[in-house]
C-alpha cells in the first residue's frame, strides 16, 4: 500500500477521520497476513514508511506505526504519506540467555540451600 491519507474531510470530525484511517491500515495488515506465505518463509514482515510526503517518509517499525500516525495528526498536518509493503521473512532463533555462575550452579543443583 502506497497512499496519501487526508486528515481533514468536510463535515467529519478529525478524530473520526483518524479512526477511519487506522481502521483501514489494520484492515490492510489483516488482509495481507491472511495470504499464503511462500514455502521458504515463516511469516509476513512489513516494510513501513511514514512522512508528510513520499520524499520525507522515514522507516518506522510496524509496532510504532499507529503511534507515528497519531503524532502526525497531532502536528496538524492536512495529510500524510504511508507505505506498507509486505515481504516474506524467516524467524531468527532467539539467542541463549547468558547465566551467571551462581545461576548455573543453581540450575544444575550444585548450590547448597542456605536454610
Amino acid at each position: 500500500m502506497k497512499k496519501t491519507f487526508q486528515l481533514t474531510r468536510a463535515n467529519k470530525h478529525p478524530d473520526r477521520v483518524l479512526d477511519a484511517i487506522k481502521h483501514e491500515i489494520r484492515q490492510y495488515l489483516r488482509r495481507e497476513r491472511r495470504k499464503a506465505v511462500p514455502a521458504h518463509a515463516d511469516f509476513w514482515d512489513f516494510d513501513c514508511q511514514v512522512g508528510a510526503n513520499a520524499e520525507q517518509a522515514q522507516a518506522v517499525h510496524l509496532g510504532d506505526l499507529l503511534r507515528r500516525v497519531d503524532a502526525i495528526a497531532q502536528e496538524g498536518l492536512p495529510s500524510f504519506y504511508l507505505q506498507l509493503i509486505a515481504q516474506p521473512a524467516v524467524r531468527r532463533p532467539r539467542p541463549e540467555p547468558v547465566l551467571s555462575d551462581a545461576a548455573e550452579q543453581k540450575d544444575r543443583g550444585d548450590a547448597a540451600d542456605p536454610i
